[in-house]
């Protein structure tokens, strides 16, 4: 609620309107470009029917690493505005001056802007130092609506309801910071010698080496970022004679760090990867990103057995034993609590025909469960529907009474967190297990 409030003042939208980026960079924009002598379009009428990409995503070099550093570009899209001076009224003068034979700053799919006309720039500046005295203020909810509104600024930009869309403009944002990530990289490996082992939109992740201590690791991340900056200033500066606002920051150090293959495939993941923080003077803090641990729709026996085994894997202390006793603790019935499925009911139960999910099964279960009884039916779409695997299929948690199928969560719910890190240490859950299976 306070950041509501926060983003009511900062936009002059009522409060329930906040969430109206494109009524809030109107309330911006237009009068400021009034002031400047100009009257936007009514509705969107820019270029269209291009291919715009969004954010730039490496392909990541799958492995177990130690020391790997974190460097995030402070606010990439707004920072790109600002520098190369992306603005409605700025692409409309620039594309004129480029055809008077005047100096513009180009930009991509044909976008030029003016040098000396822009209006987005100077309000991302204002909002920009406006976020850096509620930050230092202790004003969090202000820091966080500034912020918010700075990104919606390119995202009008790219949304056919803003009446200044055009691709231009936002094709001119996203494929900047394609390049700006991809040259930062480059530039990582050739002066500095480290490997780039993933990057994602306005991040790099760079292995600084294995032989160093964590702390040694830690203190080279501000002196990259530093050197880095002062790199793009001089770039820019030469090749476009613009005055840079990219901010690379050190973010973090990671001491473990793992990014796992695409299952089946040798090539590495995208958005998933674990590994364990290292911070001065602060406990290590084990950080999973799209990984098991954090996704909703899988069960709390696969996020406790991937938490212990990464802990394990990442203190290099042996696993072996822990996976096996986890397999024979799930078969001797131990772990059934940690067995139930949580998935959301995205439609109303009648409309699914075809191909019908494991949880809309378990949920016309329990539907005709209470029917029988003359009780309301307890499920209706967006409820979340509990269920278990068993040797009958799926049912619903309330009212299940069949045999579990553990092998159905050996194979669904262990091996996959198993085999994302063991062949990385040279071990196979295949072989860990069958002892225990011939067991049973």
């Amino acid at each position: 609620m306070n950041i509501f409030i926060e983003r009511t003042r900062l936009t002059g939208l009522a409060l329930d309107k906040v969430g109206g980026s494109a009524q809030a960079f109107d309330n911006m924009y237009l009068p400021a470009l009034h002031r400047a002598g100009y009257v936007g379009p009514q509705y969107a009428s820019g270029e269209t029917g291009a291919h715009v990409p969004g954010g730039h995503v490496m392909d990541s070099q799958p492995g177990l690493y130690r020391n790997v550093l974190v460097l995030d570009f402070k606010s990439l899209y707004p920072s790109i505005i600002r520098t190369f001076k992306i603005d409605p009224l700025g692409l409309t003068l620039g594309l004129s001056d480029q055809q008077a034979g005047h100096a513009s700053v180009p930009g991509f799919l044909g976008a030029h802007f003016s040098r000396e006309h822009a209006i987005l720039p100077g309000i991302i500046e204002r909002l920009w130092l406006a976020r850096d005295e509620a930050k230092a203020a202790g004003r969090q909810a202000m820091s966080q609506a500034i912020k918010i509104q700075m990104n919606a600024c390119y995202g009008v930009l790219g949304s056919n309801v803003c009446r200044f869309y055009d691709q231009r403009l936002s094709a001119s944002i996203t494929c900047r910071g394609q390049q700006i990530l991809t040259e930062t990289a480059a530039q990582i490996e050739a002066e500095f010698g480290y490997q780039v082992i993933y990057g994602d939109t306005d991040s790099v992740f760079v292995w600084v080496g294995d032989e160093l201590s964590p702390s040694e690791a830690n203190a080279i991340g501000p002196q990259l970022a530093q050197r880095l900056n002062g790199w793009w200033q001089e770039k820019l500066a030469n090749d476009f004679q613009l005055t840079s606002a990219l901010e690379l920051q050190y973010e973090t150090c990671y001491r473990r760090f793992l990014m796992p293959r695409m299952r089946d495939s040798e090539f590495g993941s995208k958005k998933r990867y674990a590994g364990l923080r290292w911070q001065v003077g602060a406990p290590e803090q084990l950080i999973f990103k799209g990984l098991e641990n954090v996704r909703s729709d899988w069960t709390q026996l696969a996020k406790s057995f991937q938490r212990d085994l990464y802990e394990q894997v990442f203190s290099d202390q042996p696993c072996q034993e822990m996976v096996k006793q986890r397999v024979l603790q799930l078969l001797a019935g131990e772990l059934n609590e940690q067995l139930c499925y949580h998935r959301r009911l995205r439609r109303p139960l009648h409309t699914y025909q075809r191909n019908i999910p494991p949880h809309v099964r378990a949920a016309r279960q329990l539907s005709n469960h209470y029917q029988q009884k003359g009780m309301p039916n307890p499920l209706h779409q967006g409820d979340t529907v509990a269920y278990l695997m068993t040797l009958q299929g799926p049912e619903a948690a309330e009212i299940s009474q069949s045999a579990i199928d553990y092998s159905h969560y050996i194979d669904k719910q262990l091996r996959p967190v198993a085999d994302s890190i063991l062949p990385f240490i040279g071990l196979s859950f295949d072989d860990l297990i069958q002892p225990q299976l011939s067991l049973f």
